[in-house]
Parts: C-alpha cells; sequence; structure tokens
C-alpha cells in the first residue's frame, strides 16, 4: 500500500527535559494541611475509562504511600467529560478538588458547544501520554492491519469503529485522522461512541463493532489473556509488551498521541495550586508511580503549573482547529 498523505503529528507538544521544582518550593511535606485535610478527585467518565484508570492509580499512590490517606474518588458521566467540567467551573474557589482529564475533555467541550474550556481551569499536572491502539475482536477476520484497511477503503459504512471518546475525543479524533491517511473521507466513517472504555470493551468482546480505535491501558488484561488483538499501535515506537507494529511501520504516514493531567478548579489561592502541585509531584516521584507507568503502559508526560496551562491553551486551539478542518464545527 503506498503512504498516505505527509505525517500528521497531531495534538502533541515537543517534550524536552523539565525541570521539577522542588517540594520546598511548593510548600508541600508530607503532613502539612495539603496532605491531611479530605481532597476529591472527580472522574468525567464510567468507571474503567482511561480518566478512571488513571485518576485512581494517582489517588491510590498517594494513599499507600502516605503522602494523603483522606481521598474521595467519584465519577461524574456525561458529554464527554462536558458534565464534570461545568461541575469544576462551578466548584470555582473549592480547594479540596481535583478532577482528572486529557485530550477527549478538551474535544467534548468543543463538539458539546460548552463554553466551559480547560484552559480556564487552574492547571496542576499532565501526568502521561499514550499512543492509541487498533483493536479487534479475538475472532475478527482481521488478522493484520492491512486486512482491515483494505476492507475499510472498500467500505467504510460496513466497518464500524467504536471508542471511547465523544466526538473531538482522542478516540473520535484519531480515526479520523487514521480515514484520512488512507484516503478515506471522515465523513464517511461509522464511528459509534462509547463512554469510556469500560463501555467500550463489551462491543469488544461481544463482537459488536469490527474494531476499537483507543488507549491500550485499559485492555491491557484482555490484550494479555488473547481475548482481543491489537493490529497496529498510533505512537513513534511500538509499545512494550504489545506484538503489534505501529502505523507508521505498516506504510500508514499517522503518529497519534494521546495525554491525561489533572485540574483544580478555577479561583483557588496560588499557595493551594502550588500545595496540590506538591502533592502530585511526591507522588510522580515514587516508585509506586513508576510501576503503574509500567503496568499500564503510559508514558512519563510531567509538566505543571503555568506550563502546563499554556499546553492547555495550546490544545484548546488546535482541537478547534483540527475540528474544524474535519468539518465538525
Amino acid at each position: 500500500m503506498s503512504p498516505g498523505p505527509r505525517r500528521r503529528t497531531l495534538l502533541m507538544a515537543s517534550l524536552g527535559a523539565l525541570a521539577l521544582p522542588s517540594l520546598a518550593a511548593c510548600g508541600v511535606t508530607r503532613g502539612d494541611d495539603a496532605g491531611s485535610t479530605r481532597l476529591r478527585m472527580m472522574i468525567p467518565n464510567s468507571p474503567g475509562g482511561g480518566y478512571d484508570l488513571t485518576g485512581r492509580a494517582a489517588v491510590r499512590v498517594m494513599e499507600d504511600t502516605g503522602i494523603t490517606s483522606r481521598f474521595e474518588v467519584f465519577n461524574i458521566i456525561g458529554a464527554g467529560g462536558t458534565v464534570a467540567m461545568a461541575r469544576l467551573a462551578n466548584e470555582r474557589g473549592n480547594e479540596d478538588l481535583m478532577m482528572a482529564m486529557g485530550l477527549g475533555v478538551v474535544g467534548a467541550t468543543f463538539t458539546n458547544k460548552s463554553q466551559t474550556r480547560v484552559s480556564g481551569m487552574t492547571p496542576l499536572a499532565r501526568l502521561i501520554q499514550e499512543s492509541e491502539g487498533v483493536i479487534v475482536p479475538t475472532d475478527s477476520p482481521h488478522k493484520d492491519i492491512k486486512s482491515l484497511i483494505d476492507a475499510w477503503k472498500k467500505d467504510p459504512k460496513a466497518v464500524s469503529i467504536g471508542g471511547g471518546s465523544s466526538p473531538g475525543g482522542p478516540d473520535h479524533l484519531f480515526p479520523m485522522e487514521f480515514a484520512k491517511a488512507v484516503d478515506i473521507d471522515p465523513r464517511e466513517v461509522n464511528y459509534i461512541t462509547y463512554d469510556g472504555g469500560g463501555d467500550l470493551l463489551p462491543a469488544l468482546l461481544g463482537s459488536k463493532i469490527k474494531a476499537g480505535m483507543s488507549g491500550l491501558g485499559e485492555y491491557a488484561e484482555q490484550i494479555k489473556k488473547g481475548q482481543v488483538k491489537v493490529l497496529a499501535t498510533s505512537g513513534e515506537e511500538r509499545v512494550p509488551g504489545i506484538d503489534a507494529p505501529t502505523l507508521k511501520e505498516s506504510d500508514v504516514d499517522l503518529t497519534f498521541i494521546n495525554w491525561r493531567g489533572v485540574l483544580a478548579p478555577p479561583g483557588i489561592p496560588s499557595e493551594r495550586r502550588d500545595q496540590l502541585i506538591g502533592l502530585l509531584q511526591q507522588m510522580h516521584g515514587s516508585q509506586a508511580w513508576k510501576d503503574a507507568l509500567k503496568l499500564n503502559n503510559w508514558t512519563d508526560a510531567w509538566m505543571t503549573g503555568d506550563e502546563f496551562g499554556d499546553f492547555l491553551t495550546s490544545q484548546d486551539e488546535r482541537v478547534e482547529t483540527t475540528l474544524k478542518e474535519l468539518g465538525l464545527l
């Protein structure tokens, strides 16, 4: 198969060496006010999804390592994270709340015509990035990515593609960009939305869709057991532990990377912002977090505070531009 259009590297700022501020500079030490008061982590999708896995992993590490022992985790479901974003915005000035989020929430605020933007919240930290995977049921007739692409190009409407993102999220943007790279009109893609990986998984296991396009961390156990098969991954390099080529290796000129991080409500004092960043920084430096990265095939993408805020502004701008190019805004 001939290469598609020029390679697109979507929605990722280049990662340089990031200087980590000292814990003293953040005003946080173990057992101070930030770690001893009640904290909450809001998850903007269903249990089992990528935000759920990331948010709960971060909380578990903070609890297990003694960084803080009073954390409540709760899920707010709806509109691809837009409902949770509205809740976060409405809790302006609330100093005990964090929210796990990522590229999907950025896109959802545009496609659901919300006036709330991630760049308007308090940026705490970007935590991880990961490749998307092209995943099929074990009994799929497609044993490699070329077979799936050939069937998809022959009849795009007949090849149902599931994703754990609403329009504008990574699981939606990835197949749209993928289609464009193999000369399929994105408007012809038969994309079916599920509310996170927890809802997408039963559709894959039940062969209700031809393929899923989603982050791989949510399906680690099913991949390991051979219940689903990964045909290709979307990053620059192969994913350790996953027996699948990259799209680039498969003559598809596309790289796509997803990311996730943590926000706080707008309007909290800068001192409190620095305290919360300090808690996350202690977590990031722990061996338990390094183990979580390895377990979930996540790549460290640590970025905090104002630098993360600038990144969020760039993501708002780039997602809006991409959706307009695809005719989705």
